[in-house]
Protein backbone atom coordinates (compact mmCIF):
# COMPACT_ATOMS: atom_id res chain seq x y z
CA UNK A 1 0.00 0.00 0.00
CA UNK A 2 2.69 2.48 0.73
CA UNK A 3 3.61 2.49 -2.78
CA UNK A 4 0.73 3.59 -4.29
CA UNK A 5 0.58 6.51 -5.91
CA UNK A 6 -0.81 9.49 -4.13
CA UNK A 7 -2.95 12.07 -6.17
CA UNK A 8 -4.12 15.08 -4.88
CA UNK A 9 -4.88 18.92 -5.98
CA UNK A 10 -2.66 21.70 -6.40
CA UNK A 11 -0.76 23.11 -5.47
CA UNK A 12 1.79 20.42 -5.74
CA UNK A 13 4.81 20.20 -2.65
CA UNK A 14 8.28 20.55 -4.82
CA UNK A 15 10.75 20.56 -2.04
CA UNK A 16 11.40 21.30 1.64
CA UNK A 17 11.52 24.96 1.80
CA UNK A 18 9.24 26.54 4.20
CA UNK A 19 8.75 30.49 4.86
CA UNK A 20 11.17 30.19 7.96
CA UNK A 21 13.79 28.54 6.12
CA UNK A 22 13.46 31.01 2.98
CA UNK A 23 13.30 33.50 6.09
CA UNK A 24 16.65 32.32 7.50
CA UNK A 25 18.23 31.81 3.97
CA UNK A 26 17.53 35.75 3.21
CA UNK A 27 19.25 36.94 6.70
CA UNK A 28 22.11 34.91 5.83
CA UNK A 29 22.49 36.14 2.61
CA UNK A 30 22.80 39.50 4.39
CA UNK A 31 25.27 39.03 6.42
CA UNK A 32 28.40 39.74 4.28
CA UNK A 33 26.90 43.71 3.85
CA UNK A 34 25.83 43.48 7.35
CA UNK A 35 29.08 42.44 8.80
CA UNK A 36 30.97 45.07 6.16
CA UNK A 37 28.39 47.75 7.44
CA UNK A 38 29.58 47.21 10.83
CA UNK A 39 32.94 47.68 10.12
CA UNK A 40 32.60 50.50 7.87
CA UNK A 41 30.38 52.80 10.54
CA UNK A 42 31.50 51.14 13.57
CA UNK A 43 29.00 50.66 16.77
CA UNK A 44 26.12 53.00 16.13
CA UNK A 45 25.75 51.18 12.74
CA UNK A 46 25.47 47.73 15.47
CA UNK A 47 23.23 49.29 17.81
CA UNK A 48 21.41 50.31 14.74
CA UNK A 49 20.54 46.68 13.53
CA UNK A 50 19.85 45.32 17.08
CA UNK A 51 17.49 47.87 18.09
CA UNK A 52 15.50 47.64 14.78
CA UNK A 53 15.46 43.64 14.77
CA UNK A 54 14.42 43.63 18.39
CA UNK A 55 11.85 46.32 18.17
CA UNK A 56 10.08 44.24 14.83
CA UNK A 57 10.54 41.15 16.83
CA UNK A 58 8.58 42.14 19.64
CA UNK A 59 6.09 44.50 17.97
CA UNK A 60 4.87 41.86 16.28
CA UNK A 61 5.02 39.34 19.22
CA UNK A 62 3.01 42.11 21.13
CA UNK A 63 0.73 43.07 18.47
CA UNK A 64 -0.27 39.31 18.16
CA UNK A 65 -0.79 38.68 21.74
CA UNK A 66 -3.04 41.18 22.09
CA UNK A 67 -4.98 40.49 18.95
CA UNK A 68 -4.85 36.51 20.04
CA UNK A 69 -3.50 35.94 16.80
CA UNK A 70 -1.16 32.94 16.42
CA UNK A 71 2.60 34.02 17.37
CA UNK A 72 4.79 34.19 14.02
CA UNK A 73 7.97 35.77 15.56
CA UNK A 74 9.93 32.12 14.81
CA UNK A 75 9.53 32.11 11.39
CA UNK A 76 11.83 34.77 10.49
CA UNK A 77 10.07 37.28 8.89
CA UNK A 78 10.33 40.19 11.31
CA UNK A 79 14.03 39.71 11.70
CA UNK A 80 14.08 39.88 8.27
CA UNK A 81 12.20 43.21 8.16
CA UNK A 82 14.23 44.80 11.06
CA UNK A 83 17.71 43.79 9.03
CA UNK A 84 16.76 45.05 6.08
CA UNK A 85 15.19 48.70 7.47
CA UNK A 86 18.58 49.12 9.26
CA UNK A 87 20.57 48.43 6.52
CA UNK A 88 18.56 51.15 4.73
CA UNK A 89 19.33 53.32 7.32
CA UNK A 90 22.21 56.00 7.46
CA UNK A 91 24.59 54.73 10.79
CA UNK A 92 24.04 58.49 12.30
CA UNK A 93 20.13 57.87 12.60
CA UNK A 94 18.68 58.29 15.59
CA UNK A 95 17.74 55.09 17.20
CA UNK A 96 14.17 56.21 18.41
CA UNK A 97 13.37 57.43 14.83
CA UNK A 98 14.42 53.69 14.38
CA UNK A 99 11.94 52.28 16.58
CA UNK A 100 9.25 54.55 15.26
CA UNK A 101 10.36 53.01 11.61
CA UNK A 102 10.54 49.67 13.08
CA UNK A 103 6.78 49.58 14.66
CA UNK A 104 5.20 51.06 11.33
CA UNK A 105 6.85 48.68 9.43
CA UNK A 106 5.17 45.72 11.76
CA UNK A 107 1.64 47.00 12.71
CA UNK A 108 0.86 49.35 9.92
CA UNK A 109 2.45 47.58 6.92
CA UNK A 110 2.53 43.87 7.19
CA UNK A 111 0.41 43.59 10.56
CA UNK A 112 -2.98 45.89 9.48
CA UNK A 113 -3.13 44.20 6.65
CA UNK A 114 -3.03 40.53 7.38
CA UNK A 115 0.35 39.50 8.78
CA UNK A 116 2.75 38.03 6.38
CA UNK A 117 1.44 36.99 2.95
CA UNK A 118 -0.83 39.79 3.26
CA UNK A 119 0.93 43.17 2.95
CA UNK A 120 0.69 45.47 0.09
CA UNK A 121 4.17 46.56 -0.11
CA UNK A 122 7.42 45.67 1.44
CA UNK A 123 7.28 46.17 5.23
CA UNK A 124 10.85 47.70 5.26
CA UNK A 125 10.77 49.93 2.69
CA UNK A 126 7.30 51.08 3.66
CA UNK A 127 8.74 52.40 6.69
CA UNK A 128 11.38 53.61 4.93
CA UNK A 129 9.22 55.88 2.65
CA UNK A 130 7.59 57.08 5.85
CA UNK A 131 11.05 58.34 7.87
CA UNK A 132 12.26 59.89 4.98
CA UNK A 133 8.96 61.64 4.57
CA UNK A 134 8.91 62.06 8.38
CA UNK A 135 12.31 62.93 9.08
CA UNK A 136 14.24 64.13 5.34
CA UNK A 137 16.74 65.55 7.20
CA UNK A 138 18.21 62.81 9.49
CA UNK A 139 17.54 60.33 6.66
CA UNK A 140 19.69 62.27 4.51
CA UNK A 141 22.48 62.82 6.40
CA UNK A 142 25.28 60.09 6.08
CA UNK A 143 28.90 59.60 8.49
CA UNK A 144 31.28 57.83 7.49
CA UNK A 145 34.53 57.20 9.53
CA UNK A 146 36.88 54.96 7.04
CA UNK A 147 39.57 57.83 6.94
CA UNK A 148 40.85 56.07 10.72
CA UNK A 149 43.40 58.71 12.17
CA UNK A 150 42.42 61.50 10.32
CA UNK A 151 43.89 64.86 11.88
CA UNK A 152 42.81 68.39 10.99
CA UNK A 153 44.61 71.63 12.35
CA UNK A 154 42.66 71.65 15.44
CA UNK A 155 44.85 68.43 16.36
CA UNK A 156 42.28 66.62 17.34
CA UNK A 157 41.41 63.44 15.74
CA UNK A 158 37.34 62.94 14.55
CA UNK A 159 35.76 59.47 14.62
CA UNK A 160 33.58 60.13 11.62
CA UNK A 161 32.95 62.95 8.67
CA UNK A 162 30.02 64.01 7.89
CA UNK A 163 29.65 63.70 3.88
CA UNK A 164 27.39 63.40 0.52
CA UNK A 165 27.08 59.97 -0.75
CA UNK A 166 28.78 59.04 -4.26
CA UNK A 167 25.65 59.10 -6.14
CA UNK A 168 24.57 62.80 -4.83
CA UNK A 169 28.12 63.89 -6.00
CA UNK A 170 28.13 62.56 -9.56
CA UNK A 171 24.38 64.29 -9.77
CA UNK A 172 25.94 67.59 -9.47
CA UNK A 173 28.91 67.58 -10.95
CA UNK A 174 31.59 65.58 -8.90
CA UNK A 175 33.19 62.32 -9.58
CA UNK A 176 33.75 59.46 -7.80
CA UNK A 177 35.87 56.49 -7.01
CA UNK A 178 34.24 53.42 -8.65
CA UNK A 179 36.70 50.79 -6.81
CA UNK A 180 35.87 52.63 -3.95
CA UNK A 181 32.21 52.14 -4.88
CA UNK A 182 32.07 48.28 -5.40
CA UNK A 183 34.37 47.35 -2.15
CA UNK A 184 32.68 49.73 -0.26
CA UNK A 185 34.49 52.75 1.22
CA UNK A 186 32.53 55.30 0.59
CA UNK A 187 29.42 56.82 2.78
CA UNK A 188 25.92 55.71 2.21
CA UNK A 189 22.87 53.79 4.27
CA UNK A 190 24.73 50.62 6.50
CA UNK A 191 24.02 48.09 4.12
CA UNK A 192 23.96 49.60 0.41
CA UNK A 193 28.00 51.28 0.44
CA UNK A 194 29.72 47.43 -0.45
CA UNK A 195 28.41 45.79 -3.92
CA UNK A 196 30.77 43.20 -3.49
CA UNK A 197 29.25 42.42 -0.12
CA UNK A 198 26.26 42.58 -1.89
CA UNK A 199 26.62 40.39 -4.64
CA UNK A 200 28.34 37.67 -2.46
CA UNK A 201 24.96 37.48 -0.75
CA UNK A 202 22.94 37.37 -3.92
CA UNK A 203 24.98 34.28 -5.19
CA UNK A 204 23.99 32.60 -1.80
CA UNK A 205 20.34 33.18 -2.97
CA UNK A 206 20.51 32.26 -6.58
CA UNK A 207 22.82 29.30 -5.44
CA UNK A 208 20.12 27.84 -2.94
CA UNK A 209 17.36 28.74 -5.77
CA UNK A 210 15.67 31.43 -3.49
CA UNK A 211 15.34 34.20 -5.55
CA UNK A 212 15.42 33.84 -9.92
CA UNK A 213 17.14 35.86 -12.10
CA UNK A 214 14.14 37.52 -14.17
CA UNK A 215 13.31 40.33 -11.50
CA UNK A 216 16.89 41.15 -10.69
CA UNK A 217 18.33 40.70 -14.26
CA UNK A 218 15.29 42.74 -16.11
CA UNK A 219 15.48 45.59 -13.68
CA UNK A 220 19.37 45.94 -13.64
CA UNK A 221 19.21 45.42 -17.28
CA UNK A 222 16.69 48.08 -18.11
CA UNK A 223 18.11 50.54 -15.53
CA UNK A 224 21.57 50.56 -17.54
CA UNK A 225 19.14 50.97 -21.10
CA UNK A 226 17.50 54.07 -19.64
CA UNK A 227 20.99 55.63 -17.76
CA UNK A 228 22.88 54.99 -21.14
CA UNK A 229 19.72 56.89 -23.02
CA UNK A 230 19.07 59.48 -20.50
CA UNK A 231 21.52 59.72 -18.38
CA UNK A 232 23.11 62.70 -19.85
CA UNK A 233 26.85 60.91 -20.13
CA UNK A 234 26.44 59.14 -23.20
CA UNK A 235 27.79 55.68 -23.85
CA UNK A 236 30.39 56.58 -20.62
CA UNK A 237 30.79 52.67 -19.09
CA UNK A 238 32.30 53.96 -16.26
CA UNK A 239 29.39 56.47 -15.62
CA UNK A 240 27.27 53.22 -15.52
CA UNK A 241 29.06 51.09 -13.50
CA UNK A 242 29.11 53.79 -10.98
CA UNK A 243 25.39 54.29 -11.16
CA UNK A 244 25.15 50.51 -10.68
CA UNK A 245 27.08 50.10 -7.72
CA UNK A 246 25.76 53.36 -6.03
CA UNK A 247 23.10 53.77 -3.99
CA UNK A 248 20.57 51.27 -2.74
CA UNK A 249 20.18 49.49 -6.69
CA UNK A 250 21.89 45.92 -5.91
CA UNK A 251 20.10 46.11 -2.23
CA UNK A 252 16.61 46.39 -3.74
CA UNK A 253 16.83 44.31 -7.08
CA UNK A 254 18.51 41.33 -5.53
CA UNK A 255 16.79 41.45 -1.64
CA UNK A 256 13.67 43.23 -1.53
CA UNK A 257 11.98 43.56 -5.39
CA UNK A 258 12.04 40.08 -5.14
CA UNK A 259 9.99 39.65 -2.37
CA UNK A 260 7.98 36.89 -2.58
CA UNK A 261 4.47 39.04 -1.00
CA UNK A 262 4.72 42.32 -3.10
CA UNK A 263 6.31 40.59 -6.51
CA UNK A 264 4.21 39.01 -9.20
CA UNK A 265 4.47 34.88 -9.78
CA UNK A 266 3.67 34.63 -13.46
CA UNK A 267 6.47 34.63 -15.42
CA UNK A 268 5.73 37.20 -17.95
CA UNK A 269 4.73 39.37 -14.60
CA UNK A 270 7.88 39.14 -13.33
CA UNK A 271 9.56 40.63 -16.41
CA UNK A 272 7.50 43.38 -16.75
CA UNK A 273 7.41 44.22 -12.55
CA UNK A 274 11.86 44.47 -13.58
CA UNK A 275 11.30 46.90 -16.68
CA UNK A 276 8.83 49.12 -14.24
CA UNK A 277 11.47 49.42 -11.87
CA UNK A 278 14.06 49.90 -13.92
CA UNK A 279 12.52 52.86 -15.61
CA UNK A 280 10.78 54.39 -12.44
CA UNK A 281 14.48 54.17 -10.89
CA UNK A 282 15.96 55.78 -13.67
CA UNK A 283 13.45 58.45 -13.73
CA UNK A 284 13.54 59.47 -10.14
CA UNK A 285 17.60 59.36 -10.42
CA UNK A 286 17.68 61.38 -13.61
CA UNK A 287 15.15 64.23 -13.03
CA UNK A 288 14.15 64.04 -9.54
CA UNK A 289 15.36 65.86 -7.22
CA UNK A 290 17.23 62.75 -5.26
CA UNK A 291 20.56 60.91 -6.50
CA UNK A 292 18.24 57.67 -5.08
CA UNK A 293 14.90 56.21 -6.11
CA UNK A 294 15.28 52.65 -5.59
CA UNK A 295 12.67 52.55 -2.34
CA UNK A 296 9.88 54.99 -4.23
CA UNK A 297 10.61 52.80 -7.32
CA UNK A 298 10.11 49.41 -5.62
CA UNK A 299 7.25 50.93 -3.06
CA UNK A 300 5.17 52.26 -6.93
CA UNK A 301 5.57 48.64 -8.48
CA UNK A 302 4.45 46.48 -5.65
CA UNK A 303 1.13 48.94 -5.97
CA UNK A 304 1.20 47.49 -9.68
CA UNK A 305 1.71 43.95 -8.86
CA UNK A 306 -2.38 42.84 -9.00
CA UNK A 307 -2.76 44.60 -12.14
CA UNK A 308 0.63 43.44 -13.81
CA UNK A 309 -0.75 39.55 -12.30
CA UNK A 310 -4.07 40.27 -13.97
CA UNK A 311 -2.72 41.26 -17.63
CA UNK A 312 0.29 38.68 -17.37
CA UNK A 313 -2.07 35.39 -16.49
CA UNK A 314 -0.24 32.28 -18.89
CA UNK A 315 -3.10 30.48 -21.05
CA UNK A 316 -3.87 27.35 -19.57
CA UNK A 317 -2.95 24.13 -21.85
CA UNK A 318 -5.01 23.32 -24.77
CA UNK A 319 -6.57 27.23 -24.14
CA UNK A 320 -4.62 28.94 -26.41
CA UNK A 321 -6.97 29.22 -29.93
CA UNK A 322 -10.12 29.81 -27.07
CA UNK A 323 -11.26 33.31 -26.40
CA UNK A 324 -13.73 35.02 -24.18
CA UNK A 325 -15.18 31.61 -23.49
CA UNK A 326 -15.37 30.11 -26.95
Amino acid sequence: MSKLLNISSSPHVRDGSTTQSIMWDVVIALIPATVFGIWNFGINALLLIVTCIVTCVLAEYIWEKCMKLPLTVSDGSAVLTGLLLALNLSSSFPLWMAILGSVFAIIIVKQLFGGLGQNFMNPALGARCFLMVSFAGQMTSFAYNGPVGLHYQSGKELDAITTVTPLAAIKSGETANLADMFFGNIAGTIGETSALALLIGAAYLLIHRIISLKIPVTYLVTFAIFMLLFGGHGFDLNYLAMELCGGGLLLGAFFMATDYVTSPITPKGQIVFGIFLGILTGVFRVFGASAEGVSYAIIICNLLVPLIERVTIPTPFGKEGIKDGK
